[in-house]
């Protein structure tokens, strides 16, 4: 058996994730991180993206929207605004999220908060890849 680590997901509404694993994979603001048992102590902030998470053998993988992660010898957490599992996804609403996301970005004229529009465009093209299992 793989050697294994604790790791924690937690979000404003629920412990959405505990358990023991064998590697994850997230998407720091430096770049995609994958974390085995006893990597080296590190806090890092996190992109909106998809957390991989490979237990007993198979990967997982849900959306995070970005926030915290910190790693210890024995046990990993991230702490996240939003998780969310393929099945939870509704891909309707996430498309029409994009729709807005977009439309709000292609509107030069209009008084858009460009970086807030391009966040929610990212969360929604992320919830739609991780429902679709793309």
């Amino acid at each position: 058996m793989a050697s294994t680590f604790e790791l924690e997901i937690v979000t404003p509404d629920r412990k959405f994730y505990e358990g023991s694993v064998e590697r994850i994979v997230v998407r720091s603001t430096q770049g995609d991180m994958g974390i085995l048992k006893d990597h080296m102590f590190t806090v890092s902030p996190l992109e909106i993206g998809v957390v991989k998470i490979k237990e007993n053998g198979k990967y997982k993988e849900a959306a995070c929207a970005g926030g915290f992660i910190q790693i210890k010898e024995e046990k990993t957490t991230i702490i996240t605004d939003s998780a969310e599992w393929p099945e939870e996804i509704d891909v309707k609403r996430a498309e029409e999220a994009k729709n807005r996301a977009e439309e709000r970005l292609n509107k030069p004229e209009a008084n858009v908060d460009a970086l807030r529009a391009k966040a929610a465009l990212k969360r929604a093209l992320t919830r739609i890849r991780v429902a679709k299992g793309e």
